[in-house]
């Protein structure tokens, strides 16, 4: 039986979005509680009865959540210009080749405007 995990992260962190025009609010430095949610999917393993263990998730998202919390976005190589898309492919292609049952990275930069991001 197929079933798809969901596992939500939140991480504090400032940036500005470089590209825009001076007299936009996003290009003056700003911050958000992002949140990120992980999905997985995958058969659910008979003698288990789970896809994967959520602490695994948790396990391989540690190295980037680190490296994103309470950080400057923009000095993060890769990040120079942090939109939320440019977050969650971030995430994607450090955390797939981790996370091999990665299906999709939503970040989410406030309560009502996210991202969804499903690899290439």
């Amino acid at each position: 039986m197929k079933m798809e995990l969901r596992k939500n992260f939140q991480f504090e962190a400032a940036h500005l979005l470089p590209n825009l025009p001076t007299n936009h609010k996003c290009r003056r430095l700003h911050g958000h509680s992002f949140t990120v949610e992980l999905v997985v999917a995958g058969e659910c393993d008979p003698t288990f009865g789970w896809v994967m263990d959520y602490a695994a998730i948790s396990e391989a998202f540690k190295p980037l959540w680190e490296a994103l919390d309470h950080r400057y976005l923009n000095e993060i190589p890769g990040l120079e210009n942090p939109t939320s898309e440019n977050v969650a492919a971030w995430i994607w292609g450090h955390l797939q080749p981790r996370l091999p049952l990665l299906k999709e990275v939503v970040v989410a930069e406030t309560c009502t405007a996210r991202c969804v991001y499903r690899g290439e």
